[in-house]
C-alpha cells in the first residue's frame, strides 16, 4: 500500500527547514525527520559519538539513518521556498497602492526581512501575511509531493 501523507505536516517541516535544518520523508513509511547540517556531516565523516548525550545520539541516529537509506528524501530546501519572493508577491498582492508601495519599498536592499517584519507589524496586516505565506508553503508542498508521486490530505490526522 502507497503511503498517504498529512499536507500539514509537510508544511509544517517545511517551515522548520533553515541553512542547518533539513527535513527528509520516508517514502516507504511516511515519516518525516529533521536533521541538522551538523549531524549529517558528522555521519558523513564517521565521527564517533557514543561519548556523546542522549539526546543527540538520538539526534545522529535520525541523521545515519537518512544518509544511509534510499528511502529518504529531501523537502525541498530554503531555497526552494523563495522566502523572499513569497514575500515580494504578498507585497504586490495588496490592493492598497501606497501600503503596496510602501512594503515594496521595505523588501529592497539589506535588512529586507527585519523591515518586512516592522512593516506588517506596524500595519496590523500581518495576519494577512501569515495565511498568504501558509497558501503559499502549501502550493510548494504540493508541487513537490504529486512531483515525487506521494498522495497527500488535508485531514491533519491522517497515517500511512
Amino acid at each position: 500500500m502507497s503511503i498517504v501523507v498529512s499536507l500539514k505536516d509537510i508544511v509544517n517541516a517545511l517551515e522548520e527547514v533553515n541553512d542547518e535544518i533539513h527535513a527528509y520523508l520516508n517514502k516507504v513509511t511516511g515519516e518525516l525527520i529533521t536533521v541538522t547540517t551538523e549531524d549529517l556531516s558528522a555521519i558523513e565523516e564517521g565521527d564517533d559519538w557514543s561519548d556523546y548525550p542522549d539526546w543527540q545520539q538520538a539526534a545522529l541516529e535520525d541523521a545515519r539513518r537518512v544518509y544511509e537509506s534510499e528511502d529518504f528524501i529531501a523537502l525541498p530546501s530554503k531555497f526552494d521556498t523563495h522566502e523572499y519572493a513569497i514575500m515580494e508577491d504578498f507585497c504586490v498582492s495588496i490592493e492598497k497602492p501606497r501600503l503596496r508601495d510602501e512594503m515594496l519599498s521595505r523588501i529592497r536592499g539589506s535588512g529586507a526581512f527585519r523591515r518586512f517584519k516592522d512593516g506588517i507589524h506596524y500595519h496590523g496586516i500581518q495576519e494577512d501575511w501569515y495565511r498568504f505565506r501558509q497558501q503559499a508553503l502549501e502550493e510548494i508542498a504540493i508541487e513537490w509531493l504529486e512531483d515525487n508521486d506521494i498522495a497527500y490530505t488535508r485531514e491533519a490526522d491522517q497515517k500511512s
